[in-house]
């Protein structure tokens, strides 16, 4: 067995094959996806990710709803994507860097892979990050879990040993990190997107859960009004209504603490516990901005 690839250990069948070459974003790249589930939409698959859920990812494959629009997080990555990777070359001239096509796996053609790189034996992911929030040590494989399930779903597909993740955070810090296939995961990832697409075969739809992409979906099905009313139950008035008031008295409780926080803060940049962060002072013009709250939390 070699160490570029995995083909010893599966079937010809369960190798990959080229679907074709597509510009990220494309009407081309979204309808080579739109059968499928690519490394980016696996994550929601599994409810890990923090942009799209399974409930919306779920509607968007069944044209319910429309594609993604692209944010400004997005577009600025795909901006820096080329200098990452470029970056990445320069550190490591061991192996030409190729723009990667779009693939899948012959035997289970919705199962998709859209790398940024091919390095050699190994692939290249190009990320960028607003903070470190979720990035361990560099050299590790401690980076956000969305990112990993990407990293293993392209590693499944095209039966490589590993991927690499150049990441720029705020805009001038570079990292590098390392994901190693892991069987017993890409398992699951298989098993959860087998079981996805047969829900959408079958019609049946996820559960409405509280991730902000399920309420934008949810907000998105109806076409026009009809001036009527609609009868709901008690229980679910109820519920609603108990969601609101807590909500309400959590962000009185929010703003109070983020005022004792600020307060604290003074003219810092950071509060930190232990040297790990906890919240992150902006200021424009000289005053407070805002605070935005680590990613990452846990309480001692």
């Amino acid at each position: 067995m070699t160490d570029t690839a995995l083909a010893g250990e599966q079937s010809p069948a369960a190798g990959p094959v080229v679907v074709g070459h597509f510009e990220p974003g494309s009407e081309e790249w979204h309808a080579a996806r739109r059968s499928g589930i690519g490394g980016s939409e696996i994550a929601a698959v599994l409810g890990i990710s923090p942009y799209e859920s399974r409930f919306s990812l779920w509607h968007r494959k069944q044209g319910l709803i429309s594609p993604v629009e692209e944010t400004e997080e997005m577009y600025w990555g795909k901006v820096h994507e080329p200098a990452i990777c470029a970056r990445f070359a320069e550190l490591h001239p061991e192996h030409p860097l190729n723009v990667a096509p779009t693939y899948a796996v012959a035997a289970r053609r919705w199962q998709i892979a859209n790398p940024d790189r091919i390095w050699g034996p190994d692939l290249l992911e190009a990320k960028t990050a607003r903070t470190a929030d979720g990035w361990g040590t560099e050299g590790t494989d401690e980076i956000p879990v969305h990112y990993r399930a990407q990293c293993l779903q392209y590693l499944d597909v095209l039966q490589r040993r590993r991927c690499h993740l150049a990441v720029l955070i705020a805009g001038s810090e570079y990292r590098e990190y390392v994901v190693e296939y892991d069987p017993a995961e890409a398992q699951i990832l298989r098993d959860a997107g087998a079981e996805f697409m047969a829900s959408l075969a079958a019609g049946a739809r996820p559960d409405i859960d509280g991730h902000t992409a399920t309420y934008q979906a949810i907000k998105a099905l109806p076409d026009g009004i009809d001036d009527i009313d609609v009868p709901i139950t008690a229980g679910l008035r109820d519920e609603y209504f108990a969601a609101l008031d807590t909500a309400k008295a959590a962000e009185e409780q929010k703003r109070r603490l983020a005022g004792l926080v600020l307060d604290e803060i003074g003219t810092g940049h950071r509060a930190v516990v232990d040297r790990q962060i906890v919240a992150t002072r902006t200021v424009h013009d000289g005053r407070t901005h805002s605070l935005q709250p680590a990613r990452n939390r846990s309480a001692a």
